[in-house]
């Protein structure tokens, strides 16, 4: 489960994990709301502005890009991201026409190849939603 609030700083991610396995993931905000696996049906990473994917490339990032999640051994956890500049509606909004997805990926993002850091096969995938 994964909740959305936006804030001045961008929009807060706040969720919480179980099965996910020890180690990192690549977490990313995809640009399309469909998640029929193995979820390429999420499109790519949520990038309005055409940017490079990854926080250490100089050509800027994804808007969807997001830090890697550290799973521990007990393989529950709970965490908080902001994506800075990104909005449920509006200006760079997720809930357009075609909605957006969260994705969840069986390896870490080395956050600089393009398009999605090497982070490997997408294991999870929630559409996002207004409730």
């Amino acid at each position: 489960m994964v909740t959305l609030t936006e804030s001045y700083a961008g929009l807060i991610i706040a969720g919480n994990i179980t099965g996910l396995g020890l180690g990192a993931h690549a977490i990313h905000l995809h640009e399309t709301g469909k998640c029929q696996a193995p979820f390429t049906s999420a499109g790519g990473h949520f990038n309005p502005q055409g940017k490079h994917h990854g926080f250490l490339s100089p050509q800027g990032w994804h808007l969807g890009d997001l830090p890697n999640l550290d799973t521990p051994a007990a393989g529950k956890l709970k965490f908080d991201l902001v994506a800075p500049g990104v909005t449920l509606k509006g200006t760079n909004a997720l809930l357009d026409a075609d909605g957006a997805s969260i994705v969840i990926h069986a390896s870490r993002d080395n956050y600089f190849a393009d398009p999605s850091g090497d982070s490997g096969s997408r294991i999870a995938c929630g559409i996002i939603v207004l409730k």
